[in-house]
């Protein structure tokens, strides 16, 4: 069965552009397309989807009405994922969406919609239970950090920080040993010498560690 997903963007072109690029691929329906947060909440209500794909921000505040529905729906549907669309790679968002638990949970540019694959693979993660964090944001929040004065980041070999940058992205031990072409003990070693490093308590669920590794990156100083 393809994963339902209802669609929410103010703008037009943008949410009609995004609806015509997931009817390509089989394992996706669009069961509804929305302009505002009330019509997202109406329609999630009518169709029970699997992921809602929404603007962060939309009528009628134009703030962070993806977030709002975010958050909503983790008491009233907490079976549904979303994925918030934003053209802001300002990590205050995703934390934002991820401050509550990051399972269900996906933050994913604008920029990066045009390629489906990636919309697709954020869309997937989401509705199977996981996470997922554009790269970009990930790479912005890490940045900030290593270049902090004194920051344990910097003590962090190349290939932990390579780990650390795709647990901060949602992935499990199996997708880092794939992407990294190391064995799976091989990931897990050095997740613990990063937890170790960084003095974090070590944590082997993945949401708990993908919003350890993200809260502790937000970190000031």
């Amino acid at each position: 069965m393809p994963i339902r997903v209802v669609l929410a963007d103010d703008h037009y072109l943008v949410r009609e552009g995004v609806r015509r690029l997931l009817e390509t691929r089989p394992e996706v329906a669009v069961v509804a397309a929305c302009g505002d947060r009330d019509s997202l909440l109406a329609a999630v209500e009518e169709h029970e989807p699997d992921v809602v794909v929404t603007d962060v921000r939309m009528p009628p505040g134009g703030v962070d009405e993806g977030i709002q529905v975010a958050e909503q729906l983790r008491h009233t549907s907490p079976n549904v994922g979303v994925v918030v669309l934003s053209q802001f790679s300002e990590p205050r968002y995703a934390l934002a969406l991820l401050a509550a638990g990051t399972a269900r949970r996906g933050y994913l540019l604008k920029e990066r919609v045009e390629d489906v694959d990636q919309l697709v693979s954020a869309i997937v993660a989401v509705a199977e239970g996981g996470s997922f964090v554009d790269p970009k944001v990930v790479e912005a929040l890490v940045g900030a950090k290593v270049h902090a004065e004194a920051s344990p980041l910097q003590e962090l070999t190349p290939r932990e920080r390579s780990v650390l940058r795709e647990m901060a992205e949602g992935k499990n031990n199996i997708a880092i040993a794939k992407t990294l072409y190391l064995t799976e003990r091989s990931v897990e070693k050095v997740i613990h010498a990063i937890f170790l490093k960084l003095g974090m308590a070590f944590e082997t669920d993945v949401h708990k560690r993908v919003r350890a590794v993200i809260l502790y990156l937000a970190e000031e100083g």
